[in-house]
């Protein structure tokens, strides 16, 4: 395949040498819900050379409100499988490699020394991986952004990016901003996060993995918001050559 009908557009902006950064940068994306799907498309589209996605979930009827990979077809398939397939046919040079696993505690650290990408993507709705994740991926040296909570909301204007500790407003970003701090981490750590407040959720519901989680009402373009704002605070910084963290 000719690659210029891809990023012929992109070239215009990039040049040269940004299309060689994304070429050469190699970004580790876990969760391909409503905002990792979007920021994974994102990325391929925009020429990212190589792209881990991990996700360990199946396509479900109520995902197909607001996640790339959910369409009648695909219910009861692997998100990691379908959005793969789907990436491969829209950049066939990128280097992708797929991962259908959940990440614990215990597996975080040697993951991450064992890809060693320029950026880590955190997009999971767990909790305690979340904070795992992103505290160590600091503690390796590698560049974080990660998303807050985009279910409950309605208003695109309100979505910010900012270093977590710098968050308010989100219930989820307390909780992770806190954990954080008890575990003696600092600043260091992008967040994509809505300064709306959320509206009311429906009681916790259990599980495959993990404890009971509440059910938070979402809508079409939220997700696909904060995984696209993702997106472009990564390619920035690939293109300008420049570390925000």
């Amino acid at each position: 395949m000719n690659l210029t009908g891809l990023l012929e557009r992109t070239h215009i902006l990039l040049g040269d040498v940004g299309l060689a950064r994304m070429a050469e940068t190699h970004v580790l994306l876990c969760g391909l819900g409503g905002v990792g799907s979007f920021t994974a498309e994102a990325l391929v589209r925009a020429g990212i050379g190589r792209l881990s996605l991990v996700d360990h979930d199946v396509v479900a009827p109520s995902n197909l409100n607001r996640q790339l990979p959910a369409t009648l077809k695909t219910i009861g398939q692997k998100k990691v499988v379908v959005m793969g397939e789907r990436l491969a046919s829209i950049h066939p040079e990128c280097q992708l490699e797929l991962h259908d696993q959940f990440l614990t505690t215990e597996s975080i650290p040697d993951f991450l020394a064992e890809k060693n990408p320029h950026w880590v993507v955190d997009a999971i709705d767990s909790l305690n991986c979340k904070v795992n994740l992103i505290l160590e991926a600091r503690k390796q040296g590698m560049q974080v952004i990660s998303s807050m909570g985009a279910g409950g909301r309605l208003d695109p204007t309100k979505i910010r990016v900012s270093d977590l500790l710098d968050t308010h407003s989100c219930p989820l970003a307390s909780h992770v901003r806190s954990r954080v701090k008890r575990r003696g981490g600092g600043r260091g750590i992008l967040a994509v996060w809505s300064e709306e407040h959320a509206l009311p959720h429906k009681p916790p519901e259990p599980t495959e993995i993990g404890r009971p989680r509440a059910v938070n009402g979402t809508i079409s373009y939220m997700p696909a918001l904060f995984g696209l704002t993702i997106a472009g605070v990564v390619i920035e910084s690939i293109v300008r050559g420049k570390n925000m963290n």
